[in-house]
């Protein structure tokens, strides 16, 4: 059985009463990146007429089953994607995440740049994920995205994640605040 806010998520709910107090900060990053079914993945462009400069895609993500959250944001991806094609020479990315994709922001009447529709800023390298880790990525991604289970075979898709290094969070007036790692994997989201 599930609990309560597991299916509140599922349902794509996330009311009032189920996002974290905007000061726990570590906690609202969690909730954020366990929420979130997708984000803007920034790379490096490798393609003309824009390499050399910031370049954001749209990608689907998981850190988990609804009721499982890892906190690791992990991607189902293929080298024939542009931004993957930039990764493959520079690996390093940033991940945003924002509640404006949750009924929560418009429930409450916030504009997705306001700080109180919160948003997290994830920076690091995103990574190829085999064995047990590609399955739990598995697991998690086609369990929110069941139609990535059907997508082309001929495109080479593997399991990927983003490596956190660097965590920032906006979810209050007051401007943005810094969370290490290490407190962001110790939060539950819940």
């Amino acid at each position: 059985m599930w609990p309560l806010w597991g299916l509140l998520v599922l349902a794509g709910a996330v009311g009032a009463r189920q996002v974290p107090p905007s000061n726990e900060t570590a906690r609202m990053a969690r909730f954020v990146a366990h929420t979130c079914d997708w984000g803007a993945l920034a790379t490096i462009s490798t393609h003309d007429p824009v390499r050399g400069q910031p370049f954001a895609n749209v990608f689907s993500i998981s850190d988990g089953q609804v009721w499982n959250s890892s906190g690791v944001p992990y991607m189902y991806l293929t080298a024939r994607e542009i931004s993957v094609q930039d990764l493959q020479v520079n690996a390093n990315a940033s991940l945003t995440l924002s509640l404006a994709q949750t009924s929560y922001c418009k429930d409450e009447k916030y504009d997705p740049q306001n700080p109180l529709c919160a948003h997290v800023i994830f920076c690091g390298v995103v990574e190829k994920v085999t064995g047990r880790e590609a399955d739990f990525a598995k697991t998690a991604l086609f369990s929110r995205h069941p139609e990535m289970k059907d997508w082309p075979p001929d495109h080479d898709w593997f399991f990927a994640k983003l490596n956190i290094t660097n965590i920032w969070v906006l979810s209050h007036f007051g401007g943005i605040e810094v969370v290490t790692p290490e407190d962001y994997f110790n939060a539950t989201p819940y």
